[in-house]
């Protein structure tokens, strides 16, 4: 018998991380029309981007079903493996509720649901964190323990160079879509308590990564980070050396904003996410 972590494709994971933690991810679906993709699965981050410019049309997100939960459940626990299911947060998507739905189907079986309260490498974090104390050998109940603590721990946070996305796709929560000017400077988006929040606004991109880079120093030292990005590569390369003298081991996670954030965070936008014992 072993601890299995399931999460959904909002994370974000690397899928060379997500293996070497035996991390079992289930995709959302993307919708462009009446063409449906799993999220990583049939659609990848550089595929999606290049789509999202040049269609006509913003494409849509939806939960995976109770169905592919309860498979995935139900092959776990009938090979006796007990499960800790992290995932988004229950206020930005329905994933939570169709996991839920496909619990009721298995009955009485070794499987823990937990909200997460974020997304994105915030969620992506929480998931490693508990990954690797399960490949240290934790027991179920340690593991469990350490999925509600981590939850606490973590945040992420994204430099748009618009919220027009953000705001068509329905995902604008407390982030206000006229602050000062929009047009004039750069959103800082976060997620906190669940919901989507404007952080800060920057005159420039640079100003941005300035102040992403602040809020890794006022929590440091980190246990860990991700600087994760659209398509601006060149930007998340600056802000991970930056952010490195930070992380206790010097360990930086890179990672995508992949198809189902993409669609709400559109081209540009690049982050950072932190695991730290400090909250805010």
């Amino acid at each position: 018998m072993a601890v299995k972590i399931v999460t959904d494709s909002t994370a974000d994971l690397p899928s060379e991380l997500a293996r070497e933690l035996d991390i079992t991810v289930v995709p959302l679906n993307v919708h462009f029309g009446e063409e449906t993709f799993l999220d990583g699965v049939d659609l990848d981050a550089d595929q999606f981007f290049e789509r999202l410019v040049s269609s006509s049309q913003l494409p849509t997100t939806s939960q995976p079903s109770p169905g592919v939960f309860l498979e995935i459940y139900r092959e776990l626990t009938q090979a006796g493996h007990q499960v800790v299911s992290i995932h988004i947060s229950d206020k930005l998507s329905g994933t939570l509720n169709s996991a839920r739905q496909a619990l009721e189907q298995l009955g009485d079986a070794p499987v823990e649901l937990i909200d997460s309260l974020q997304v994105s490498m915030g969620l992506g974090l929480a998931v490693t964190a508990v990954a690797k104390v399960v490949k240290q050998g934790a027991s179920y109940e340690e593991a469990l323990q350490a999925a509600r603590t981590v939850t606490g721990e973590v945040q992420v946070f994204a430099l748009l160079d618009t919220l027009e996305y953000m705001q068509k796709g329905g995902r604008i929560g407390r982030v206000r879509a006229i602050i000062g000017g929009l047009l004039r400077v750069r959103p800082i988006v976060t997620v906190k308590d669940g919901v989507a929040h404007s952080d800060a606004t920057a005159r420039s991109r640079a100003l941005g990564i300035r102040h992403m880079l602040g809020v890794a120093e006022r929590r440091a030292p980190l246990k860990q980070v991700a600087v994760c990005y659209s398509t601006s590569s060149e930007e998340a390369d600056e802000l991970e050396e930056k952010v490195r003298p930070f992380v206790s081991d010097g360990n930086v996670v890179r990672a995508r904003f992949g198809p189902v954030l993409g669609t709400y965070l559109g081209p540009g936008a690049v982050g950072i996410a932190v695991q730290s014992e400090k909250t805010e």
